[in-house]
C-alpha cells in the first residue's frame, strides 16, 4: 500500500510543480492592467503618436483651375480662329497623370503676330510614407526648398555669415593699427558721374527673387533665353509655392516674333503671379 502511495505522489509532483511556474510567469507578465500586457517602465510609457495626414487630399482639376477671363488675358486668341478652335486653345491639355491625387498639370499655348505665348500649371501633393518621423507639410517643404536651391535663390534668412559676423565683432588682429583709416573721400568727377541712390519707395528688384504672402512660402524664377540672329529672346517666369502639403508650379512664356524684342518683365511677371495668388485662394476656399 505505501509502495503505491509513493508511486502515485512521483506521478503527481512534476505536475504540480510545472502548475506551479507557468501560475508564477503569468503572474510576472501581467502588469497592472490585468490584461496580459507588460508596460515598459523603463522607456516611460508609450511612444509619440504619428504626425496627422496633410490638409489636402486631392488636387483640383487643372485645366479647369485657371478661369476663363484670366486665360484670354494671358493667351489672347487671333480674331481668325474659330469657335471650335477658340474652346480647343482654352481647354488646354492634360498631362499624363499616373496618380490624379499625387500629380496633375495641364498645358496652353497661343500664336499671335506679335508672341508665341505658353502658360502650365502643375499641382503636387506630397505624402510622407513615414509620418512618426516627419509630417506630410515636412516633406512638402523639404521638395520645396529642392526647388529654390535648384533656381540658385538663397534660402530666406540672414545673409552674412557668422564667421563674418564673428570676425567683425573681434576687432583688429594683433599689429594691426588701432585707429580705423577713413574712406578716401570721391574726385568731383566720380561723383558727378555715380547715379544717384534709389529712394525708398522706388520699385523692387525684377528679378528671381523670393516671394512673400504666397501660400506658405514661395519664390519666382525670371529666364531669358538666348538671343538668336531669326529668333527673338523668350522670357519664362516660373512662380514655386507650397501651400501645406501641395507644391503648386505656374510657368508663363513669351517670346516676341520680330527679333530683337525682349518681352517685359513687369507684365509678364505680374500675370504669372496674379494667376499664383488666384490659384493660392482656391486652396484656401
Amino acid at each position: 500500500m505505501d509502495v503505491e502511495r509513493t508511486r502515485v505522489r512521483r506521478r503527481f509532483l512534476p505536475g504540480i510543480a510545472m502548475l506551479t511556474v507557468l501560475v508564477a510567469g503569468a503572474t510576472g507578465c501581467t502588469s497592472g492592467n490585468g490584461i496580459g500586457i507588460s508596460s515598459d517602465q523603463k522607456n516611460g510609457g508609450s511612444t509619440a503618436a504619428p504626425a496627422q495626414p496633410g490638409k489636402y487630399r486631392s488636387l483640383p482639376q487643372p485645366c479647369k483651375a485657371v478661369d476663363g477671363k484670366r486665360l484670354r488675358a494671358m493667351l489672347p486668341a487671333v480674331d481668325s480662329l474659330t469657335t471650335e478652335q477658340r474652346e480647343q486653345l482654352y481647354a488646354g491639355t492634360a498631362e499624363a497623370s499616373y496618380d490624379a491625387d499625387r500629380h496633375v498639370g495641364c498645358r496652353w499655348n497661343a500664336q499671335t503676330p506679335e508672341a508665341t505665348l505658353l502658360l502650365s500649371v502643375t499641382f503636387e501633393r506630397v505624402v510622407s510614407y513615414d509620418r512618426a518621423a516627419a509630417s506630410d507639410d515636412d516633406k512638402a517643404r523639404q521638395v520645396y526648398v529642392r526647388r529654390l536651391t535648384d533656381a540658385h535663390l538663397p534660402f530666406p534668412g540672414p545673409t552674412a555669415s557668422p564667421g563674418a559676423s564673428a570676425s567683425a565683432s573681434a576687432g583688429p588682429g594683433p599689429g594691426a593699427s588701432a585707429a580705423a583709416t577713413p574712406p578716401a573721400a570721391p574726385s568731383p568727377a566720380a561723383s558727378q558721374s555715380a547715379p544717384p541712390s534709389p529712394s525708398p519707395t522706388a520699385s523692387p528688384e525684377l528679378g528671381s527673387r523670393v516671394l512673400e504672402g504666397l501660400g506658405n512660402e514661395g519664390f519666382l524664377d525670371d529666364k531669358l533665353g538666348a538671343a538668336g540672329a531669326t529668333a527673338a529672346q523668350a522670357r519664362t517666369v516660373r512662380i514655386v509655392f507650397r501651400t501645406s502639403n501641395v507644391i503648386v508650379t505656374v510657368e508663363y512664356s513669351v517670346q516676341p516674333s520680330a527679333p530683337g524684342k525682349v518681352p517685359p518683365a513687369a507684365e509678364t511677371q505680374d500675370k504669372a503671379r496674379q494667376l499664383a495668388e488666384a490659384l493660392g485662394e482656391r486652396f484656401n476656399e
